[in-house]
């Protein structure tokens, strides 16, 4: 089954409130060895000017997750998880994520490109604190090898 190009366009249901917790946000600075002191210690992310501690730039990814679930899930995209790689990812902030934000995302599918019978399939998540206010643009492409691709490696 080829990745099915009505997918382009697609938007998908904003997905239910994230709470960032304190622990989450350093727990996930320690996993990507990010050791500034504001991702770990409230009062150095107070004395920058922030209400606790601030999420690595990455750590975006966890409510973006969730978004990409629901296309990974959606019956008719003809992809298939065991063909997909995550090739790029991009985060465009309008501000950083604080432990104490309430966030949603909502993805629309923004490109699809075949490339060799692959598919490169391009999607954004808005992400969103609980006041609806922009927060990052989580940009994330996903390759999708072809049938005859993965039948190549199996042989």
């Amino acid at each position: 089954m080829a990745v099915n190009n009505e997918l382009l366009g697609r938007e998908f249901p904003e997905t239910p409130p994230y709470l960032v917790g304190r622990e989450k946000v350093r727990e996930f600075a320690r996993a990507v060895f990010a050791d500034a002191p504001l991702h770990t210690e409230v009062d150095a992310a107070r004395a920058l000017g922030y209400t606790d501690v601030v999420a690595p730039p990455t750590f975006a990814m966890v409510i973006q997750d969730q978004t990409l679930q629901q296309l990974l899930n959606e019956p008719d995209s003809g992809i298939v998880l065991a063909r997909t790689i995550h090739a790029e990812q991009r985060f465009a902030y309008t501000r950083p994520i604080v432990a104490g934000d309430e966030l949603s995302a909502r993805l629309k599918v923004t490109g699809i490109r075949m490339m060799a019978g692959n598919a490169m399939i391009t999607s954004e998540a808005e992400i969103t604190d609980a006041a609806g206010a922009h927060v990052v643009t989580a940009t994330s492409v996903l390759l999708v090898a072809s049938d005859d691709a993965a039948g190549e490696e199996e042989a």
